[in-house]
């Protein structure tokens, strides 16, 4: 009996194989005058724990392509570039950049990086000194535009 319960959920997961969702392709050229403007030490933090999911210059892991676990994948980095493209920042207009601002004051010490990613990608932890640099920043920003 376990035999066959065991068959039938190797054919299912088999069978998940072939629903491939693919990330939409990024643009032909991306305009480097569009992406995000930050000191270096930002640049470096954002590009290591957040670009992944917020820019077109995603590195899909191993696992992102084995269904289940490429579906939730996807869905995420989806999720994440429609909420904010570090690569399109320009396109934005000041209100939704004033969003953006406050949302990665409220999140960065709470959410993002997401702890699912983390727990593939060591690389991409924020220290509690990056967190609050990255915070300081972003609160930085909302001054000055509000001045």
């Amino acid at each position: 009996m376990y035999k066959i319960i065991f068959g039938w959920i190797i054919g299912a997961l088999l069978l998940l194989q072939a629903v491939r969702i693919d990330l939409p392709s990024p643009p032909s050229h991306i305009d480097p005058k569009n992406e995000i403007t930050a000191p270096e030490e930002i640049m470096t933090m954002l590009r290591t724990s957040c670009y992944d999911c917020h820019s077109y210059e995603t590195k899909m892991p191993w696992y992102g392509h084995i269904s289940p676990v490429s579906l939730q994948v996807n869905s995420h980095i989806k999720q994440g570039r429609a909420w904010l493209n570090f690569q399109e920042w320009s396109s934005y207009d000041t209100e939704k950049q004033q969003k953006i601002y406050k949302g990665i004051v409220d999140t960065i010490n709470l959410r993002m990086p997401v702890p699912m990613y983390l727990t593939f990608h060591d690389e991409a932890k924020l220290t509690k000194e990056q967190r609050d640099t990255i915070r300081k920043w972003a609160e930085n920003q909302l001054k000055e535009e509000n001045q």
